[in-house]
């Protein structure tokens, strides 16, 4: 969205302005998710979808069947797939499925009167005098605000009760670093118009992050962009950057309506607009001679922002949110390490740690030197991982030079299964129950998402070769390891399930019906099911 030039800046905003508008929609398109199919999981004389059907919706599909004796399979599967792949990717990991779908609502908005008589005018009026008076905001009254509010507030109940929730990880945050740049804290609505909190949101221009930095501008002010790590995501770092950005047009423009006007379609755009009024600075006279889009902006952020602050008068109730700020912190990492590798350790889940962490695009914390880069982990396993840093350190070391070596060292191993997706089951499930890890299956059958289908077949590994598709890893093991263990000083459920084959974490935590990490010196943990 940072664009100083005026061409190509319409249907930009469009898109990230949708994201705030109607994040929480129903009517998202469905979207495509190819599922790569190689050489190792075709099957002669077998059917093959080359395209998943997402959510019940068929957009494209074509079956193939596989002759080995006439058909070059690999050249086959790069024609299909390579050309799309990674744009298809991407769109999965950072889109929200709504621009496309949004783009016409918000080009086409008019402003007309709502019918919403639970808010009455002169309840409104007297509501933004109040926010007026305690911002630097221009919140006066008008037909185009009112609608505006009234319009989010009858059919956007359910899209702003979510972000309600997420505000209280991410507005502590944010609070702090507008503060420090000496920024209106209501900037922090900003965030809510520009990407709906979501941090890997990305817009089909390629500007990122809950700020909606381009890669440029990010870069120009202070955001890294490499391979591993996309800062224009990191909560902080970008919230410290649009801070930055946000008090520049301050000062070029005395006026922080103004502000967030080039913000939206750049100060080129805004001083046009001045011009062709006849020199008025102030927002709502010079509206009309803005592009469209930018024309609502200030509204949606004005609405947003009364909203959120009257969100109590008119009875939104909060979801309850992940996470609050102050029950997490971060760690320095000494070494690179995988979220996978750290949930194994911790105990937290992947979902949580890719929430908590999403600046690292592929779930990857890298170590380079002169750089900091850190872990954020919920407060109760900040613990865990200082108390066995070295260990995690260790293994992961060992993970990586093992990963180092030729990749057929995998596919040769005689314990080789083929496992057939059930009804119910998923990534999580199927790596606990052969004691392998879910990037591990992501690999070895080339999957790009987390989506299954009944009935799919995937190639395994397991850490324990008895294992197989019709028993769990509880049955195989058992006979492995002792049937009981004593907590010792300084254990964690992480490194006594390092201590016995095939027994994961999540075994230990099923089999004593443990939910935390928490243990203490004397507890007798079961090592088998039963």
């Amino acid at each position: 969205m940072f664009h100083l030039t005026t061409k190509n800046f319409i249907s930009l905003f469009t898109l990230f302005f949708a994201v705030g508008i109607l994040y929480a929609q129903d009517s998202i398109p469905k979207k495509i998710v190819k599922k790569h199919i190689s050489e190792e999981q075709l099957i002669a004389g077998e059917s093959y979808d080359l395209d998943t059907i997402v959510d019940g919706q068929q957009f494209y599909k074509r079956q193939i069947n596989i002759d080995p004796e006439s058909l070059d399979i690999k050249s086959l599967i790069d024609l299909e797939f390579t050309s799309e792949l990674e744009q298809k990717w991407r769109e999965e990991l950072y889109s929200t499925g709504l621009y496309d779908t949004l783009y016409s609502t918000i080009s086409k908005l008019d402003y007309k009167e709502i019918y919403y008589p639970e808010l009455p005018t002169d309840t409104l009026k007297i509501r933004l005098e109040r926010l007026n008076a305690k911002t630097p905001f221009n919140i006066a009254y008008n037909p185009s605000l009112e609608s505006v509010i009234k319009m989010f507030l009858k059919n956007r109940r359910v899209h702003f009760e979510r972000l309600m929730g997420l505000s209280n990880f991410y507005f502590p945050m944010f609070e702090r670093e507008l503060d420090a740049q000496d920024v209106p804290l209501e900037i922090k609505y900003l965030a809510i118009v520009e990407s709906a909190l979501k941090p890997r949101a990305r817009s089909h221009a390629g500007a990122t992050g809950l700020w909606q930095f381009m890669f440029a501008t990010g870069k120009e002010y202070g955001l890294d962009v490499s391979s591993y790590v996309d800062e224009r995501s990191d909560p902080i770092k970008s919230t410290k950057a649009a801070a930055k950005y946000l008090s520049a047009l301050y000062r070029m423009f005395g006026d922080w309506d103004l502000a967030l006007a080039a913000y939206n379609s750049g100060p080129g755009n805004v001083l046009k607009a001045i011009r062709r009024s006849g020199g008025y600075e102030n927002y709502w006279n010079i509206r009309h001679n803005l592009p469209r889009e930018t024309a609502g902006y200030l509204p949606a952020f004005l609405a947003t922002m009364y909203i959120m602050e009257y969100a109590e008068e008119h009875g939104l109730v909060s979801e309850k949110p992940v996470f609050h700020h102050f029950e997490t912190d971060t760690i320095h990492v000494k070494q690179m390490l995988t979220l996978d590798q750290v949930s194994e350790a911790t105990g937290v889940n992947m979902e949580e740690l890719q929430f908590l962490n999403p600046a690292y695009k592929l779930d990857i914390i890298p170590f380079v030197a002169n750089k900091n880069y850190t872990l954020r982990l919920p407060v109760s396993a900040i613990g865990t991982f200082v108390n066995n840093e070295s260990t995690i350190y260790t293994a992961a070391k060992t993970e990586f030079d093992k990963k180092e070596k030729p990749l057929p060292q995998f596919f040769e191993s005689e314990s080789k299964t083929r496992y057939k997706v059930k009804s119910g089951d998923y990534l999580g499930l199927i790596a606990r129950k052969y004691g392998v890890r879910v990037s591990q299956i992501k690999q070895w059958n080339g999957l790009r998402s987390n989506n299954l289908r009944v009935g799919q077949r995937l190639t395994i590994y397991p850490r324990n070769p008895g294992a197989s598709s019709s028993s769990s890893s509880t049955s195989s093991t058992s006979a492995s390891a002792p049937k009981s263990y004593m907590v010792k000083s300084g254990d964690s459920l992480w490194s006594i399930a390092k201590k016995f084959s095939g027994v994961s974490v999540q075994n230990i935590r099923d089999w004593n019906g443990i939910s935390g990490t928490n243990l203490k010196p004397g507890m007798i943990l079961k090592l088998s099911k039963g």
